[in-house]
């Protein structure tokens, strides 16, 4: 699932191809959502809110959209081959167009069309924005230390009521640069440790949002920008230890964290020690 710095990065764009301008174009399919509202109106702006994406008009109505796992929003030149192909593709939920820029939303994951005083609806119960103008590195640090018992820390971090933006990559890496065990119960931690582990989510994540690709170690290469995440079966670069996979479990989403048990303080509760192989690998055939 893109995480806020995508998400950032893709209000940029937005913004700067829609921004100021009337909506010539407003295409919307998805269900029995009414498009009027946006017919015509001046694009006001188009900002992040975490992992959501809010086109604000100047009719009043907000245009809010989440990628989930599989979307994305393209931005092509007005009447180019590539717009016209896009506006013909069936997954297509979503276009935004004026006289020089058409915009793309394409396997979006949630739309709505709301009126600007009830964007709270949708986006009201979401915490600090990691890289947003309310950010309050305080009030993230006193969510996650209040987390509900039996909640670990790697489920503290991915709930986005407690911060906003943060998804499975940048989680595994700060927790493995703090050498914090993922599965630790978030309530336990000392104030600060809450302290410093929101400051490094937030450092990584504004380096992060500069670059197309997200890479916590700062190489861009392929198989150089993480430390563990999807690293599991590999050696550890800070120790040579093998990086491991397991899921969050109780009380977190359904998703499974990477990282190192030698630098971050042992075993998953639900990981049996069996050796793992490379994510990619290719099982062996049965003789």
């Amino acid at each position: 699932m893109p995480e806020g710095d995508t998400v950032w990065r893709t209000a940029q764009r937005l913004h700067a191809a829609l921004a100021g301008r009337p909506a010539t174009l407003v295409d919307i399919r998805w269900g029995e959502v009414d498009e009027a509202p946006l017919r015509g109106a001046v694009v006001d702006e188009v900002v992040p809110r975490g992992k959501h994406l809010l086109h604000r008009l100047d009719s009043g109505w907000t245009l809010h959209t989440h990628l989930r796992m599989e979307g994305s929003w393209r931005v092509e030149a007005a009447g180019s081959d590539a717009a016209a192909r896009a506006l013909r593709r069936p997954d297509l939920r979503a276009a935004i167009g004026n006289d020089d820029w058409t915009t793309l939303g394409l396997r979006l994951g949630e739309l709505d069309v709301v009126r600007r005083t009830d964007e709270h609806l949708l986006v009201g119960h979401l915490g600090p924005d990691v890289l947003g103008a309310d950010w309050d590195p305080a009030d993230a640090a006193r969510r996650i230390l209040g987390s509900s018992a039996g909640t670990s820390i790697a489920a503290a971090l991915l709930d986005q009521r407690v911060l906003a933006g943060v998804g499975t990559f940048w989680a595994s890496e700060a927790l493995f640069v703090q050498r914090l065990h993922p599965w630790r119960e978030a309530s336990a931690l000392s104030p600060e440790e809450a302290d410093a582990l929101v400051a490094r989510v937030h450092e990584l994540m504004l380096r992060g949002r500069e670059h197309a690709i997200q890479s916590s170690t700062g190489i861009l290469r392929n198989d150089a920008r993480s430390w563990v995440h999807a690293r599991s079966g590999r050696p550890c670069r800070r120790c040579g230890e093998t990086v491991r996979v397991a899921p969050l479990g109780r009380l977190g989403p359904d998703r499974v964290f990477f990282s190192c048990p030698q630098c971050q303080g042992g075993l998953a509760p639900t990981d049996d020690g069996r050796p793992q192989a490379p994510l990619g690998a290719r099982r062996r055939a049965r003789p």
